[in-house]
């Protein structure tokens, strides 16, 4: 099994400690470690205090697992395994697909959801948005590409890097789709409850479809990628026996201190997760404004869901080049769209963290100075 580079991760790792302003990172504003176990209540408290640097459960911590399946509608904690949200996705794909498995993966997307898959041997075959039309993914679009050998389909709602969010309707079509099919469907939902108007939220994919495999995790909407806090939920049990299987020879259990600190988070969602996404709708206003002012050299489709777009820069055919220049002229980082393998007419732009006005003033004036 030889895995193509991931792009985007190279990418990041020249960039993302060495630039001084980032336009580009996905995730929402970082919680330090004092706000976090601030947060406790008596019992998490007990379990920081207490905790012994051991092995831990090789599933997850039980407490953690059950505060996991208490987010969901239909899902047990015997249907939660606990890893880090990249490894959830290397378990899932090498636990439940063989070489000559035919997969549907959502692109442009996180190179690991279809890379993984053809590195197995499968054959993937991509579904793509348009752009004209919001960066929606048509469902008529998924149903001509599906087959009696289509093992899996993998989805992420809200989208990275668009933004876009499929409409309920729509949504629950798809599903319908993939179980007519009888694939298993690997719903990322990332960046579920970070969805820009109220009342947005998809139902999870694992509560609508016994063969449904949603990924979460702590890193985006929690603002706690440090964690490396993930999971998959599932009422196939048999799919997650064989995950767990898998993961004995990955990372065999969790961090200790992190699925504590996962349970504290768990337990404060609802405060966390209004705090995280009050600042993205401020930013969403600042750069419905940005982009007003700059629409001569950018084109945006404002994002139904997540912390990131994927504007189209009008000012260059070669995003490469525009977002070299940015970073060493300006010390600004942003993702060119050829690391999501989407040609060079498109950035993907993150608004979750607190500094974004400053970091468009700046980006604002390179504008300014570079194009006019």
């Amino acid at each position: 099994m030889r895995i193509p580079r991931f792009e985007l991760e190279r990418y990041f790792a020249r960039h993302e400690f060495s630039a001084r302003y980032l336009l580009a990172c996905s995730d929402c504003e970082p919680l330090s470690m004092a706000e976090l176990v601030s947060m406790a209540d008596h019992d998490a408290g007990e379990l920081w205090q207490s905790l012994r640097l051991g092995y831990t459960e090789s599933a997850g911590h039980p407490t953690l697992r059950a505060e996991i399946a208490r987010a969901y509608e239909r899902i047990d904690p015997a249907g939660v395994i606990v890893a880090a949200p990249e490894e959830c996705i290397f378990l899932a794909m090498t636990s439940l697909l063989a070489p000559g498995d035919h997969v549907v993966c959502t692109f442009p997307g996180y190179q690991s959801l279809f890379e993984i898959a053809r590195s197995i041997g499968c054959e993937v075959s991509f579904w793509e948005p348009d752009e004209e039309n919001s960066w929606r993914f048509d469902p008529d679009k998924l149903a001509g590409l599906l087959r009696e050998s289509t093992r899996l389909v993998a989805l992420n709602f809200p989208h990275n890097p668009t933004g876009y969010l499929p409409s309920a309707s729509d949504f629950a079509e798809v599903v319908g789709l993939v179980r007519d099919a009888g694939a298993i469907l690997l719903s990322d939902e990332m960046y579920r409850h970070l969805e820009v108007e109220e009342d947005a939220t998809l139902p999870a994919a694992c509560d609508l479809y016994d063969r449904a495999i949603s990924l979460s995790g702590l890193s985006k909407v929690y603002g706690l990628p440090g964690l490396r806090l993930g999971w998959l939920a599932t009422r196939d049990l048999e799919a997650l026996e064989r995950i767990g299987e898998m993961k004995d020879y990955t990372t065999i259990c969790h961090s200790a201190p992190s699925e504590i600190l996962g349970i504290i988070a768990l337990r404060n969602r609802v405060a966390i997760i209004e705090g995280q996404l009050a600042r993205v709708r401020r930013n969403l206003a600042r750069l419905d404004a940005f982009f007003e002012e700059n629409g001569d050299c950018l084109r945006w489709t404002r994002p139904r869901g997540g912390s990131i777009g994927f504007p189209r820069v009008e000012c260059t055919d070669d995003t490469d080049r525009f977002c070299a220049e940015l970073v060493e002229d300006a010390d600004i980082m942003l993702l060119p769209g050829s690391v999501f393998s989407y040609g060079k007419r498109h950035v993907r732009l993150g608004f979750g963290r607190e500094d974004l006005p400053e970091v468009l003033d700046r980006f604002g004036t390179y504008l300014a100075g570079r194009f006019r």
